[in-house]
């Protein structure tokens, strides 16, 4: 079963030289596709997550989870300008995105991003619409897999970042109704700029699917 590419890159592609594998999608990064039927980044399969197919499911997060957000102090050394310090910072970005999807404050993301931050908008351009028609996610936990960082021509430091989502309940594509979703691996690339004593993601990728949990 090809894997499905979720990132900015044309034709295919994810960016800042994770390689080309597999057919594309125009969807948003984290708004899953019909079937969810997308092998991991992991060694792992699985079968396309089941959805409830119906108006009878449950509103995990119709009045906003009371999901507190991440704290800096649990990614020591994100504000010092070293390989580590991006990598930290690299990851504080993804715990707040995942929480903006589950709480649906979008705000603190901003600060986080470069202008015009490259693939951003692909992880969570689809906030917006999820907390308008009340389909936010509901709690889910990260597990880090691995953190990595690489040299780059473009960026400071590029930082390869995988991990693992529990289950939790998100929209279906079309933002009409929950569907439950089981382990997904994420596998994110960040293009790291030290701007101004703060790291910035200035551009991204991620791929992302079933866990074989």
């Amino acid at each position: 079963m090809p894997r499905r590419l979720f990132s900015a890159a044309a034709a295919g592609a994810l960016l800042l030289g994770l390689a080309a594998c597999g057919d594309t999608t125009d969807g948003p990064a984290t708004a899953p596709p019909p079937d969810l039927g997308i092998a991991a980044p992991s060694d792992g399969g699985g079968a396309p997550a089941p959805s409830d197919g119906g108006g009878e499911q449950t509103d995990p997060s119709a009045d906003a989870p009371d999901i507190p957000p991440p704290d800096p102090a649990d990614y020591a050394g994100m504000d010092e300008n070293t390989p580590e310090g991006a990598e930290q910072a690299f990851r504080y970005y993804i715990a707040v995105s995942m929480w903006a999807h589950q709480s649906g404050e979008d705000g603190p993301l901003t600060a986080l991003e470069a202008d015009s931050c490259g693939g951003c908008d692909y992880l969570n351009e689809d906030i917006t619409s999820a907390r308008e028609r009340e389909l936010l996610w509901s709690d889910t936990t990260i597990e880090d897999v691995s953190v990595s960082t690489a040299s780059a021509n473009s960026f400071d430091h590029e930082v390869r970042y995988k991990f693992t989502l529990s289950p939790h309940s998100r929209a279906d594509q079309d933002f009409d109704e929950y569907i439950e979703v089981e382990y997904l691996d994420y596998d994110t690339v960040g293009g790291m700029n030290w701007d101004e004593g703060v790291w910035l993601v200035a551009e991204m990728s991620i791929e992302w699917g079933e866990d074989a949990h």
